[in-house]
């Protein structure tokens, strides 16, 4: 996977067309400075690009169409057609022919990756709705990709300047968290978070808070006892390596005196936990980083913004932040030239 003579290739997964994805890949590749240090890869259709910078009156947005990632082009934005025909593209509606392309698209980049012709995968937003099948259960990006890939465990990783939170469980009904936050899943996921921050950000000695599962971290084993029979006795154990990991902490009171400044690493217990102050906190930059697995794979932390979509208002800073967050992942391993 060595570029040394181009810039890293990064592939972007198109998502739903009918919701805010083609938008906000547009604007953020308009970004002068992305064709400075990479070469994206589009995987959507022609068409769909072609109509969306139409209706939005993006004339600056100029792309290369390629038959395969064999045809790429280093100075310019490459789109793939990842299906024969483009599906009619109707902004803000749900269709079937919608979720085949993007599932087609996503699969498209995995192959590529697999076969190390690109260095990294940015995923625009898909519906889980109108990918989900009889055949295919579609949970989302992570386990797709995790299974995809053959990967015994990953972890989700909400990144932002100075906050990365990581999640012990991530598409769980809260019906069943208590069931899943085990020690076992804690240390895995202590493990996975802490092999990410010294490889993929470049952190010697990370520092890691862990949060309660419980209100107030259980107080005590008051108001719960998985703080005092389960997470604290993992923390212990990592602690007694000489990892830098403290807590539980009592998730309001962490956030609300801003402590998140103070830690390379925040492990949550549950989606909302963790979620729910990141989006509040770094809505506009904030990008879904998966740890954990042999390949480098971000996304921006929304949706596909249905109600908003060819409305030209969505905002591209979390697709950008996703793209310079991949770059930025890549870079720490390895050297790349520029192009003159």
């Amino acid at each position: 996977m060595n570029h040394k003579k181009n810039k890293p290739v990064l592939g972007i997964t198109i998502g739903d067309i009918n919701g805010i994805s083609a938008e906000v890949t547009m604007k953020a590749l308009m970004d002068n400075r992305i064709l400075k240090q990479i070469t994206p890869v589009i995987y959507a259709h022609g068409k769909a690009m072609t109509f969306y910078r139409k209706h939005l009156k993006l004339e600056e947005f100029n792309f290369m169409q390629i038959r395969s990632i064999e045809e790429i082009h280093h100075k310019k934005i490459n789109v793939i057609n990842v299906v024969e025909e483009c599906p009619e593209v109707m902004p803000g509606v749900e269709t079937l022919e919608s979720g085949k392309m993007a599932l087609a698209s996503l699969d498209h980049a995995i192959k590529d990756l697999k076969d190390e012709k690109i260095d990294a995968l940015v995923t625009a937003p898909l519906n889980k709705n109108n990918i989900n099948s009889a055949e295919l259960k579609f949970v989302g990006h992570t386990e797709y990709l995790t299974e995809a890939f053959n990967c015994n465990d990953s972890m989700m990783f909400m990144v932002a300047e100075d906050m990365r939170i990581g999640l012990v469980c991530g598409h769980v009904p809260l019906s069943e968290v208590v069931a899943n936050v085990t020690g076992k899943r804690i240390k895995q996921k202590l493990k996975i978070m802490l092999k990410s921050l010294k490889e993929d950000f470049g952190i010697e000695k990370p520092r890691i808070a862990v949060l309660g599962l419980n209100p107030h971290a259980g107080e005590d084993g008051l108001l719960g006892k998985e703080e005092e029979e389960i997470i604290k006795p993992a923390i212990r154990e990592f602690k007694d390596q000489g990892h830098l990991i403290f807590g539980p902490y009592a998730s309001d009171g962490f956030f609300g005196m801003m402590h998140q400044k103070k830690f390379d690493g925040i492990l949550a217990m549950y989606h909302d936990q963790g979620l729910i102050p990141f989006k509040t906190l770094a809505f506009e930059s904030g990008v879904n980083f998966t740890a954990g697995l042999p390949i480098t794979r971000t996304s921006p932390d929304h949706g596909t913004a249905y109600n908003i979509a060819g409305k030209n208002i969505a905002d591209e800073g979390s697709m950008r932040s996703a793209i310079f967050t991949a770059y930025d992942i890549i870079s720490q391993k390895a050297d790349w030239e520029e192009d003159d």
